[in-house]
């Protein structure tokens, strides 16, 4: 019989496991702070449970956590890791230091089904859904796990296209019994799924960021297919009708390219449409990928659009560009085989 995982189980789902194994109901407390405050590996860990209660336990449950597989070093400190999946896919989260803060970008798909052309996960193609297990083993077994401040759905995938289990993910990282994370700390991205977003809006607290790329509906299309399905208009049409004024932060992500989407016309559109709101925008540097037409935009270029964006009322930055050389930057995640042969560590 395959053990079942009880990574990913909420307080209410372990009460069911005690019983089920015959352990008093108030173990399942004692399961969840072994399993989320301590991180412990095994069953056999969990010492404040009776040895005949941990025996029944872990002859029908497993913890569920699987270290790394692969793991490349960038020579900024960003670290890159490989990890198998419960389907027997592998998907790449990046660990990326910073002073005191340690943020984990992790992946809540294998590959993506959005095709943004700019995109490496995309051209990677759909290999399927991440489980709630999958997402938090990447939080869960990252080698200096202890040491995060931050999580961002990031990695490989859409996380609004595998909704059920990143809202899952992040009740657990923000619940009193699971990691008691604030939700000031996670931050979601989407190119806007329109009733993934409603949901999200509706049932999280998490920051949000939108990838945008292009004001121009038209322009975006020709580098996102998903504006077809998902366009700007209706996408902003929601985010106004939220209030942004508490703590939950809206970005909007926005890789420059050269002479694509850097001209003043662009500007003057992204002020036009986003001045109305409560955000930021993230200028992101492009990192090339084979076979493009694609190429990113000079430095004076980005500060450039930084500053005026900045002088017309909408908060901008650039956001620094980490791990490039494994590629572990934005864009570059794609764990099919031969892209975990060119670092090692």
């Amino acid at each position: 019989m395959e053990r079942k995982k009880l990574l990913g189980m909420t307080l209410e789902e372990l009460k069911a496991v005690a019983t089920e194994v015959g352990l008093p109901a108030f173990a399942s407390k004692q399961m969840a702070e072994w399993i989320y405050g301590k991180k412990v590996k095994s069953i056999d860990e969990m010492t404040n449970l009776s040895l005949k209660g941990r025996a029944a336990l872990a002859e029908r449950y497993t913890i569920g956590c699987v270290s790394p597989c692969d793991a490349q070093q960038s020579i900024d400190g960003t670290a890159k890791y490989l990890f198998p999946t419960e389907s027997g896919e592998k998907v790449e989260c990046v660990f990326i230091p910073d002073g005191d803060r340690a943020t984990l970008c992790v992946s809540s798909q294998v590959g993506c089904r959005m095709g943004c052309r700019f995109c490496m996960t995309g051209r990677q193609g759909f290999g399927g859904n991440l489980s709630v297990t999958d997402i938090l083993n990447q939080i869960y077994s990252v080698p200096g796990s202890e040491q995060l401040t931050n999580i961002v759905f990031m990695g490989q995938g859409e996380p609004l296209d595998n909704l059920d289990a990143v809202l899952r993910a992040t009740r657990l990282l923000t619940d009193p019994n699971g990691w008691a994370w604030s939700p000031k700390r996670i931050t979601v991205s989407t190119v806007g799924i329109r009733k993934g977003l409603e949901r999200f809006l509706a049932e999280s607290d998490c920051h949000l960021a939108v990838s945008l790329h292009n004001a121009f509906p038209d322009e975006r299309l020709r580098m996102m297919p998903a504006e077809k399905a998902y366009g700007i208009a209706d996408l902003l049409d929601l985010l106004r009708k939220q209030d942004w004024s508490h703590q939950r932060r809206l970005s909007f992500e926005y890789i420059v390219f050269g002479g694509l989407n850097d001209s003043e016309r662009h500007a003057r559109e992204l002020v036009r449409l986003l001045s109305p709101l409560e955000c930021r925008v993230n200028l992101i540097r492009f990192h090339a990928i084979p076979d493009t037409p694609f190429r990113g935009a000079p430095e004076e270029k980005m500060e450039w659009l930084r500053d005026y964006l900045t002088h017309h009322g909408v908060t901008c930055t650039i956001r620094a560009s980490r791990g490039q050389d494994i590629f572990a930057a934005c864009g570059l995640l794609h764990s099919k085989a031969k892209s975990n042969e060119l670092h090692k560590l």
